[in-house]
């Protein structure tokens, strides 16, 4: 058999100190919130995703071992049918899961719901990058053993998954058997109470292919409708007294390594299992060769160890926090928060592949597995100032799909292309048009992704290769979508915005000033590149057309009231109840038909206040003020998008407490299950938005003319903030304090410098050393905005 280094494992507080903001625990009292944990715990790398599930597999709210972009087609069955309604919908389906390793002992099975769990603890270590679990368990016979286990997803192998797990006898021989599983088909509980649960399909894999050779398996299987493969293999190192044998077995949707016998105290059984994970569509790479690579892939990485595996792991997540991390001084809880947060954005993508980064990113079968407008507007423009590349890799993803979006736009009678509302595969899966199809602003967000990440970057061949072409093609979108009045004003009519408690509205802000960005954007990269634009079918009048209808976007305000409208005539519609909806009602759309939420004043979501987050040059500092409290009055935050986007704008209109409490919604979203959907996965964008909240609320950054600037301001609890941010290939560093706003390049070379802005002011930042202001006072914002009855958020930001 082969052996391990015969080094013990680290303890559970190896590798950051004493520092607990950078460890997420879990103990015994935490069973009851398995799903939760399962998702919290979940270990990713872009490609592949393994659930924190207990290494036995048993309890176990839902499992889960995924492939960004693997899964499985339905049918959408409709009461009626309706021209372009799409009639399939892709749903994540797991691979064949390497992380089970079940144990027996005296025959009865390791189970933390029986006997007597004496101590039990789950570390997610956010530097090292690693699950570790230790348990003390006594059997119901009365036998003791300790188990301590190291998960790892590699960051750095894109394949490459693996556990190292260890058994010990507490004070008496115990018979043992230890089952390393590769499993395909497990079952999964399908949730039927809230329509925003996952689809199941059951036994979604077909087996092709299955070897097992000594301490070594590979399965291989395919789905379907969907057309695609997947090899999933494994390979073992045994470390154990030669009183223990193992023993194999292989069947279609199984590969077992069994290691039985008696181990004595003193003595130790350790098993680490590599993985190694491969998709590809079923007419490309053939089974045998598929097999083939993932065994090469899990052998080199037996070869290479464990313990290199966890360097490298460490090595490559020390690279990243030097730009990713973000110091809050003043409170523990949320200094930790945002870290986890940051984690799982981190290991959500890659920077090779081309793959996007679905709305629960790898870490549950929430909304399908579907890739939303989340991605585009809330999580990349976080990795895009933190891990460009892997921002640049999602957006390519979007360009590799732009054949199914120009046929769904020519089904639908468009021009140019639409982008799906939901999708996996690049086709639309949303089978409710007037939040899916409707919802337009997809397209514009995107774009806007496209623009940041170019400004940020300066990547021309980026521009080059997808980047034009994705702005050229929604450009065309909402020039041919829209329509001139007679007033020559240029107007969209019948879409859906943000807000999804209102839908085919006409001129919905958000939706209007993006189509304004994303014209605009397309016409300035056409003219500074005509060569390719030609190449595209671009001449100058499509340009000016663009222009033109950009610079007559309609935006609709209500003079009476002095804000903006969310859309044409909503500050007319109806007032909500709030004061006979109780507590229990929300979330409304589970509660209300959406024929009363439609033609209500009722705001799911911040939409006019993402309005004047992503186009802030669009409204003057007394509109903001004024749209800030008329909207906060009538939303009520149903979905975990909205509290980040109200945190910013409550900070800069200078409702610094409100913006606090708004950041602590939205980090803590997942941590503390807020919404009681974490079980199905984590909620990415909020997570990417409580980073936004600190780093463009409180430190007050706006990108949307292409340059940086900066306007911060910090709340009471908040002693320090720090964070790091990519631009034009720099580091700036920004530190702030009460006092001081610092700038600098920790890593500039002599005469290198970028311009930034502090409160108007602008700053030349060189490697010459730090730039430093004073901040200003903040003016005097008046009273808290009023929220809806019970729905502000939790006060945290008096100390309590």
């Amino acid at each position: 058999m082969h052996t391990s280094p015969a080094s013990d494992q680290p303890p559970l507080a190896a590798g950051s100190g004493n520092d607990e903001t950078w460890r997420i625990r879990r103990t015994a009292a935490d069973l009851d919130r398995l799903g939760e944990t399962e998702s919290i715990f979940a270990l990713g790398n872009g490609w592949v995703g393994w659930r924190g599930v207990l290494d036995e597999g048993a309890p176990c709210a839902m499992p889960g071992s995924y492939l960004n972009g693997f899964h499985e087609r339905r049918p959408i069955s409709y009461p009626e049918e309706g021209y372009a309604f799409p009639q399939a919908s892709d749903t994540v389906v797991s691979a064949p899961n390497a992380a089970l390793i079940r144990l027996w002992v005296d025959d009865e099975p390791l189970d933390v719901r029986t006997g007597t769990l004496r101590t039990h603890e789950r570390v997610l270590d956010l530097r090292a990058g690693v699950l570790r679990r230790e348990t003390e368990w006594i059997s119901p016979a009365g036998r003791g053993v300790r188990i301590r286990s190291t998960r790892l997803v590699s960051l750095p192998r894109r394949p490459v998954a693996a556990v190292r797990y260890e058994v010990e006898p507490l004070d008496a021989p115990v018979e043992l058997r230890v089952c390393s599983d590769l499993l395909a088909n497990e079952r999964v509980p399908e949730r039927s109470d809230d329509p925003r649960a996952a689809s199941v399909i059951t036994d979604p894999l077909t087996a092709e292919a299955r070897r097992a050779t000594g301490l070594d398996g590979v399965l291989v299987h395919r789905t379907e409708r969907s057309g695609q493969r997947v090899a999933v293999a494994v390979s073992h190192l045994v470390d154990a007294p030669d009183t223990m044998a193992t023993s194999g077995d292989c069947t279609p949707d199984r590969v077992r390594l069994a290691v039985t016998g008696r181990l004595y105290p003193g003595q130790r059984l350790r098993l680490t299992k590599f993985a190694a994970y491969e998709c590809a569509p079923v007419d490309g790479t053939p089974a045998d060769e598929l097999a083939d690579l993932v065994a090469a892939e899990a052998d080199a990485a037996r070869a290479d160890g464990f313990d290199a595996l966890l360097a490298d792991q460490r090595a490559t997540l020390d690279s990243a926090w030097r730009t990713a991390d973000v110091l809050l001084d003043g409170d523990p809880e949320l200094q930790q928060a945002i870290r986890f947060a940051t984690f799982h954005l981190l290991q959500a993508g890659r920077p090779d592949g081309d793959r996007t980064i679905p709305a629960k990113g790898l870490t549950g079968n929430g909304y399908d597995g579907h890739v939303l407008w989340d991605t585009e507007s809330y999580v990349l423009p976080v990795l895009t100032y933190v891990a460009p590349t892997v921002a640049r890799s999602a957006l390519r993803w979007r360009h590799a799909h732009l054949p199914e979006a120009r046929d769904r736009a020519a089904e639908l009678r468009l021009a140019g292309a639409t982008f799906p509302w939901r999708t996996i595969g690049g086709r639309e899966c949303s089978g409710y048009w007037p939040a899916g199809t409707a919802a337009l602003h997809v397209n514009a967000d995107i774009a806007d992704a496209v623009l940041r990440y170019l400004a940020a970057t300066g990547d021309e061949r980026f521009l080059a290769d997808a980047g034009l072409e994705l702005l050229v093609e929604t450009a065309r979108l909402w020039h041919g979508f829209g329509h001139w009045s007679d007033t020559g004003t240029f107007h969209l009519h019948g879409v859906t915005g943000p807000d999804e408690y209102a839908a085919l509205v006409n001129d919905n802000v958000f939706t209007n000033l993006m189509a304004r960005r994303n014209l605009s954007g397309a016409a300035d990269a056409a003219e500074r590149h005509p060569d390719l634009a030609e190449r595209l079918g671009v001449d100058p009048a499509e340009v000016a057309g663009w222009r033109a209808a950009a610079d007559a976007v309609f935006v609709p305000y209500d003079r009476k009231r002095g804000v903006h409208q969310q859309a044409a005539g909503f500050t007319e519609q109806p007032e909500w109840d709030f004061a006979n909806t109780g507590e229990d009602d929300y979330p409304l759309l589970l509660h209300y038909p959406y024929l009363e939420l439609y033609r209500k004043q009722v705001v799911k979501q911040a939409d006019l206040v993402l309005a004047m987050l992503r186009c802030p040059g669009e409204f003057t500092a007394d509109e903001k003020a004024r749209n800030v409290a008329y909207y906060e009055a009538r939303t009520v935050r149903d979905s975990s998008l909205s509290a980040s986007a109200q945190a910013v704008l409550a900070a800069e209109v200078g409702h610094l407490d409100l913006a606090y409490d708004l950041f602590a919604e939205s980090v803590l979203q997942d941590l503390q299950d807020l919404g009681d959907k974490t079980a199905d996965g984590l909620h990415l964008a909020s997570l990417a938005g409580s980073w936004l909240a600190l780093v463009q609320g409180f430190g007050g950054l706006r990108d949307d003319r292409g340059v940086l600037s900066f306007d911060p301001r910090l709340p009471r609890r908040v002693d320090r903030l720090a964070f790091s941010l990519r631009w034009r290939g720099h580091r700036l560093r920004v530190t702030l304090t009460h006092d001081e706003a610092r700038y600098e390049l920790p890593d500039a070379e002599a005469d290198d410098g970028i311009e930034v802005w502090h409160h108007g002011e602008p700053l030349r930042v060189t490697a010459a050393g730090p730039v430093l202001r004073p901040m200003p006072p903040v003016p005097d914002a008046g009273p808290e905005p009023k929220s809806p009855p019970g729905r502000r958020p939790a006060r945290r930001s008096a100390g309590d």
